[in-house]
């Protein structure tokens, strides 16, 4: 049996490997809609049948995809954190096997967009009709937190092969996020989740503000940097005097949980280092202590909800891994990631079948394998973590 340290160094490569049998393709939570039931009846996917539709897919813990003829693919959001992983091992380990496979999706991605003659940008989202409980979301139409996903991956592959092809999108996509999601509803103002909705979410928001004020500073757009500072202040504005986030605004969206916590801290961070200020760093520190007093455990478990440890996902644990590196960078907060790791490997990864599960709960476990939400989380956070922390061992991908 592998020790934890083996198991640190190994997984990405045993992930990669995998994905790369199956062409990067997978399943999702949401993808339910998906169904070649519902191109007899497509009226269904809206309204209460495809909401029902969707949750039933996301919560049972047996697959029934294959029984209804949901197939595996591609997401642009997975990608786009495979890429992100690869250039960590790429940097790590100066092995092109890896900048090849980067280019490789990144070049996959590039035909992907959302239809330039709609939204004029470069933009993507997810490949699957969304019913979510605000909202109905076409297949392919354009969200913040897959574009920005996207676009973080496609501008740090150019700044390794300084090719204009990645960096033109990955720039332009600032564009979309401030003409199709800047908002002023309510007396706020914020960049929403997708076009046309007026739900305030805090992540959401928040990562429109980092990757406008990234292309800002890289750009030198004033107004850009404006907006994407009265975008954040709203949010610190609603920041509790505990450092804490409600998810949104709206009456079902009064919780606070681990990764969106960590989506906040870490676009605060990314539009702070982009626009050099240091205007919401009390704001960060406050937020951090926050995350790292309530959602995680004494031995490491990666809570999903500050009062409710359950469902424990590697979710929470992937986006604790980067916040904790990218966010708090000392040394305790690499040791408090490191437990977080290890206690993940007792809690939720499959050793016979080499990869994590979605989630445990309270009563039962959830063991479907999901590509976007799970396996390329980890892959990304864990090579992330070895890169930064230099303890990664392998220098190319087994044959």
């Amino acid at each position: 049996m592998k020790s934890r340290q083996q198991l640190q160094n190994h997984i990405p490569t045993i992930i990669m490997n995998q994905a790369k049998k199956n062409d990067f393709s997978g399943y999702d939570p949401f993808d339910g809609l998906n169904s070649v039931f519902f191109s007899l009846f497509p009226r269904l996917k809206k309204g209460f049948f495809g909401l029902a539709w969707t949750q039933l897919h996301k919560r049972l813990a047996i697959n029934l995809r294959p029984l209804f003829g949901i197939r595996p693919k591609r997401n642009p959001k997975g990608i786009g954190l495979f890429i992100l992983g690869l250039l960590e091992n790429y940097k790590a380990t100066g092995d092109k096997i890896y900048l090849a496979e980067a280019t490789h999706l990144a070049d996959w991605l590039l035909t992907k967009q959302s239809d330039v003659a709609i939204w004029q940008h470069s933009c993507w989202g997810y490949h699957f009709d969304w019913n979510a409980r605000a909202f109905f979301v076409p297949k392919g139409k354009p969200n913040v937190i897959t574009t920005i996903y996207v676009a973080q991956a496609l501008y740090a592959l150019s700044q390794v092969t300084e090719n204009t092809k990645y960096l033109e999108p990955a720039l332009d996509s600032a564009h979309f996020i401030v003409k199709h999601l800047y908002t002023e509803h309510e007396g706020r103002q914020f960049f929403a989740y997708i076009p046309g909705e007026e739900a305030f979410v805090h992540n959401a928001s928040l990562w429109g503000a980092a990757w406008v004020a990234k292309v800002a500073s890289l750009t030198g757009n004033d107004s850009y940097k404006e907006l994407a500072l009265k975008a954040a202040r709203q949010s610190i504005k609603e920041q509790s005097n505990d450092g804490s986030w409600v998810y949104g605004s709206r009456h079902h969206h009064q919780f606070i949980d681990g990764f969106h916590t960590g989506y906040n801290l870490e676009a605060l961070w990314m539009l702070s280092d982009a626009l050099s200020t240091q205007e919401f760093q009390a704001s960060i520190e406050k937020g951090l202590d926050y995350y790292k007093q309530h959602l995680f455990e004494q031995d490491g478990t990666a809570k999903y909800y500050n009062n409710n440890r359950y469902p424990l996902d590697m979710h929470s644990v992937s986006q604790a891994i980067i916040t904790l590196l990218k966010v708090g960078r000392t040394q305790d907060d690499i040791d408090l990631a490191k437990k977080i790791i290890y206690r993940s490997f007792d809690t939720l990864y499959l050793p016979r079948k080499q990869r994590f599960i979605y989630q445990k709960n309270k009563l039962f476990t959830n063991n479907v394998d999901y590509l976007r939400w799970t396996q390329a989380w980890v892959y990304y956070s864990l090579s992330f973590f070895n890169s930064e922390t230099s303890n990664y061992i392998n220098k190319t991908e087994p044959k």
